[in-house]
């Protein structure tokens, strides 16, 4: 797929502040800091899509993209961010929590995980809730680039295995670099399949 139209829609408190329409839509989240905004650049080809900052937190509301007419992309805030006050973690909970339970277009959701790291309470915590929603979820480890060469594949190995103990099958996932675009073609080419099956 070649993005070739992006159109930001705007962004959004609620829920029922998001537009309706009968388009697929894809929505990003992950633990604060995990990359996400570059992510989303990268998927786009666009350096200042998504705001990127060293500090966490950045992504405050629901950030929604019109992509070449076809699909959405929604930015969500990240989780995990514990440098707010507790009213304020609470409502960003419930304002992701509303999004991923009442989008009826929402066709899956894809959460990062940092490679370099081991899997994280809140990242198995999201995942074993989305799970217990029936919300369709795939996988995109980040900067793996960050990573020497002879480590990358064994702390995929691991973090796969880690979920393996939650999940049985463990969700698609894919391995990603923003900086070196690993991946990125990959996660297009997925959008692009799950969007012609739906139209099928």
């Amino acid at each position: 797929m070649i993005i070739s139209d992006i159109e930001f829609v705007g962004s959004f408190e609620h829920e029922s502040q998001c537009p309706r329409h009968d388009l697929p839509e894809y929505a990003f989240i992950g633990r604060s800091n995990v990359g996400k905004s570059s992510l989303i650049n990268a998927i786009c080809n666009r350096k200042g899509l998504a705001r990127i900052s060293s500090t966490p937190g950045k992504t405050q509301l629901i950030n929604v993209f019109l992509i070449n007419q076809s699909w959405y992309l929604v930015d969500l805030p990240g989780y995990g961010y514990a440098k707010i006050s507790k009213s304020k973690r609470k409502k960003w909970r419930q304002m992701i929590e509303r999004y991923l339970l009442l989008r009826e277009s929402l066709y899956c959701v894809f959460q990062l995980i940092d490679s370099r790291h081991d899997l994280q309470e809140n990242d198995r915590e999201f995942m074993d809730w989305m799970g217990e929603n029936n919300i369709p979820l795939v996988i995109a480890f980040t900067k793996i680039d960050k990573l020497k060469q002879t480590q990358r594949q064994a702390n995929i190995n691991q973090l796969v295995s880690s979920l393996s103990e939650y999940w049985n099958p463990v969700p698609p996932y894919f391995v990603t670099s923003s900086e070196k675009q690993t991946g990125i073609q990959d996660i297009l080419e997925f959008i692009d399949n799950t969007n012609q099956q739906s139209r099928a």
